[in-house]
C-alpha cells in the first residue's frame, strides 16, 4: 500500500489536459488514499477541490461530460465576460447549481490544502487556502486558473491574481518547504519533455500596472523546464513519486474534443492504479 500518512500530493496544472489529474484522484478515492497536506495549481486546484471533498467523478463529470453539454470554453466569451471561459458557469452555476459541490464535506476534510496563484503586484506567488467561505473558497480556485492574457485578473482580499502556473508550475518545492519531503507529484506530460518555445520580453503595454508579472511572463519558459528537471532529479533518487502520461499528450490547454479528454482521463485512472499496486 502507498503510504502518505507524512507525505505531501503536488498537483500541476496544464488546463484541460488536468483531466489526466482527475482520473488519478478518482483512484486515489476509490483506494482511501489521502494526504496530509495538498498543494495544486490552476486545473491541479479545480480539480483537488473534488478530492477535498470526496466526490468520486465529479471531476470528470464536469470536465468532460457536461463541457460537452454546455460548452464552456470558446473565444465567444471574450466578448460578454472577458475570457475564454464562460466563468458564470464554471465558477456559479456547475458548483452551486448543476453539479452541486459539496462544501460542507470539503470544509471538513483535515487535510490542508492549497492553491497557487500569482500576486501580480508583487511577482510572488501565494498559496491560499479557506476552510470556511465558500465565496471565497471558488474565487482561490477561480484566480489559480485565470490564465494570462485571455482571462481577466481576479482581486481577492484586496490583491490582484492570475494563474499560479505563472510563477509556480509544479509547487513541489513549497510542498518540501511546508516540511514533506516524500510527495506524490502528479504531472500531465511524459518524462523527458520540455517547453522548446522560447521565452520573449513582455512589451510595457501588456499588464502596464505589473512589471513583476511582465518580468515572469518573459521567462515562462525556463522557469517550467527547471522545474521539471527537478522533479525528474528528486524522482530518479527516490525520494518522490512521480505520476505522468506514458505517452506524449495530444490534448490542448483548451481542448474540446471529448473523445480525447475521456482517453486521458482514463489513462490518469489506469496508471494511478499501476503506481499503487507498484508501491
Amino acid at each position: 500500500m502507498l503510504s502518505t500518512e507524512h507525505s505531501g500530493l503536488v498537483l500541476e496544472g496544464g488546463g484541460m489536459r488536468g483531466v489526466f489529474t482527475a482520473g488519478v484522484l478518482d483512484a486515489f478515492m476509490e483506494k482511501h488514499i489521502t494526504f496530509p497536506y495538498c498543494v495544486a495549481v490552476s486545473a491541479g486546484a479545480c480539480n483537488g477541490l473534488s478530492y477535498m471533498s470526496q466526490q468520486i467523478g465529479r471531476a470528470k463529470l464536469s470536465n468532460i461530460d457536461l463541457l460537452k453539454k454546455y460548452g464552456f470554453i470558446g473565444i465567444k466569451y471574450l466578448w460578454s465576460q472577458h475570457s475564454v471561459f464562460d466563468l458564470e458557469t464554471m465558477y456559479d452555476r456547475l458548483p452551486n447549481h448543476i453539479l452541486p459541490f459539496d462544501y460542507e464535506a470539503c470544509f471538513r476534510n483535515p487535510m490542508r490544502f492549497e492553491m497557487v496563484c500569482t500576486n501580480c503586484k508583487t511577482g510572488r506567488p501565494a498559496y491560499l487556502s479557506d476552510q470556511s467561505d465558500r465565496h471565497r473558497l471558488l474565487q482561490i480556485c477561480r484566480a489559480s486558473s485565470a490564465l494570462p492574457y485571455v482571462c481577466p485578473i481576479v482581486t481577492i482580499d484586496g490583491e490582484p491574481y492570475l494563474d499560479g502556473g505563472i510563477v509556480d508550475s509544479i509547487p513541489l518545492v513549497r510542498a518540501m518547504s511546508e516540511g514533506y519531503a516524500h510527495n506524490v507529484v502528479v504531472l500531465t506530460r511524459h518524462r523527458g519533455y520540455r517547453k522548446t518555445e522560447r521565452d520573449i520580453r513582455i512589451p510595457r503595454f501588456i499588464y502596464g500596472r505589473y512589471p513583476r508579472l511582465r518580468l515572469l511572463l518573459s521567462r515562462r519558459v525556463f522557469a517550467y523546464n527547471q522545474q521539471l528537471e527537478l522533479v525528474e532529479h528528486l524522482e530518479d533518487e527516490g525520494k518522490i513519486v512521480v505520476i505522468r502520461p506514458v505517452k506524449p499528450v495530444h490534448v490542448d490547454r483548451l481542448e474540446t474534443n471529448t473523445e480525447k479528454l475521456t482517453a486521458l482521463y482514463d489513462e490518469g485512472y489506469r496508471v494511478a492504479l499501476e503506481t499503487i499496486s507498484k508501491l
